[in-house]
């Protein structure tokens, strides 16, 4: 891994390890920020809510105006913009107490999220230029680490106070933001600014085959995310009382496998099959991660909490946060090229913004019918989500080779510049 990591410019190290810090100073606040909100400040429990959701809106909500930002403005200037304000942000998280000033930070957190995703992405693709694919796959390895590191360095500040952690993730957001302004060499603008943002949104929703891909992945979004719905759900259901310690240990396992096996699993993949195919390959292993918790629900309680049980019942927990975590490792590096090809090399954050924007609405959707099914399955259908997910991984696979094989995900080269060479 060190020896490719070297291979590319000092840009695309940068951008790696910029995605590392990012997602450990994230990681070792978000998850704490419900119990500091609720026992910490004592706010009531639509009060929390209404943080926690202030964030993902104005996250999911504005990737698209990040992406256009990043096009019209170049891709560093939103980058150091998105990790300044997200060092605002996380600073007044930590200190802030009225729920005014949660609200605004929240929101700030969340914005700045939208700033820096897609332009990060579009940047690390055209430094990559035709090793996207290899580029991608080990920007997922940093990103999977810093998931990781993120929980546990978070854990062992709280035995301090919660501000303690805040103002540590401010700090790396500040170092963040001022190593990349000093850095991240500046590049060329390649948006025509005499067309408005409203004739760059026109070009982007026309791309027939790029809508085309970005509905079909909405499902493999919902079926990752699942690591934190469903699979901690049957965690506490399974292990009363110790769900947590289960849940902390399913993340574990997720990003072990992401970040130890990436390369090989892309490496592998790009040497036997086409993008697609290894796209449709890896929904397909997402869906079939759900097939183990068919088994049933089995339920450790204090009689009989002894290993063989403890195996019988989290055994396919773990199996199943692996598989995920695999065919999500599959999918990545292939599915983030992809959306360059379709872009055609053009307006590339923009499509970046609302392509995480169709996910992250698909995400929602589909987290409110998995809690439907999640109810009904107390009320005597225990299986129903493993089957209804299975079955969605299943319909993508299905639904993404069809339009492989159609010729449906073909980049249209009408009004477009020449496509970037797709590599694997």
């Amino acid at each position: 891994m060190i020896r490719q990591f070297r291979s590319f410019d000092p840009a695309a190290r940068l951008l790696m390890v910029n995605q590392f810090t990012i997602n450990t100073a994230f990681y070792m606040l978000m998850p704490y920020l419900a119990a500091h909100l609720a026992g910490g400040l004592g706010l009531a429990a639509w009060a929390v809510g209404l943080v926690l959701g202030m964030r993902n809106f104005s996250q999911q909500g504005m990737f698209l105006v990040g992406g256009t930002l990043a096009d019209r403005l170049g891709c560093k200037r939103v980058i150091v913009a998105g990790c300044a304000l997200r060092t605002a942000g996380f600073a007044l998280l930590a200190f802030a107490d009225s729920l005014p000033a949660l609200v605004l930070a929240s929101a700030a957190t969340g914005f700045a999220g939208a700033l820096f995703n897609p332009a990060v992405r579009a940047y690390l693709a055209t430094e990559a230029g035709e090793r996207r694919v290899e580029a991608f796959a080990l920007f997922n390895v940093f990103y999977q680490a810093g998931m990781f590191a993120g929980p546990l360095l978070g854990l062992a500040l709280l035995s301090v106070d919660f501000r303690m952690v805040g103002a540590l993730a401010a700090l790396l957001f500040a170092g963040l933001t001022v190593v990349q302004a000093r850095s991240l060499p500046d590049r060329p603008i390649e948006t025509d600014r005499e067309k408005g943002v409203l004739a760059d949104w026109r070009t982007v929703l026309a791309n027939r085959p790029f809508l085309l891909f970005s509905a079909v992945m909405v499902g493999s979004y919902v079926l990752s995310f699942q690591v934190y719905l469903a699979l901690p759900l049957q965690a506490n259901r399974t292990v009363p009382g110790s769900g947590d310690t289960v849940t902390a240990v399913l993340f574990a396992v997720s990003a072990l496998v992401a970040a130890a096996g990436q390369l090989r699993i892309t490496g592998w993949m790009r040497a036997r099959w086409s993008p697609n195919r290894a796209i449709t390959a890896g929904i397909l292993l997402m869906g079939l991660a759900f097939v183990p918790l068919l088994s049933g629900s089995h339920v450790i309680t204090a009689a009989d909490s002894t290993p063989r049980h403890w195996l019988i019942a989290v055994g396919p927990l773990l199996l199943s946060a692996g598989l995920l975590a695999a065919g999500t490792a599959v999918v990545y590096p292939f599915e983030m090229d992809t959306v360059v090809s379709l872009a055609n090399g053009r307006l590339v954050a923009t499509h970046y913004g609302l392509y995480n924007t169709v996910s992250g609405v698909g995400i929602t959707l589909g987290n409110l019918a998995v809690g439907e099914l999640w109810d009904r399955s107390a009320a005597g259908m225990p299986r129903l989500p493993w089957l209804v997910l299975a079955a969605t991984g299943l319909a993508c696979a299905a639904a993404m080779a069809l339009l492989a094989r159609s010729g449906r995900l073909r980049p249209s080269r009408t009004g477009q510049a020449p496509a970037l060479e797709t590599t694997g």
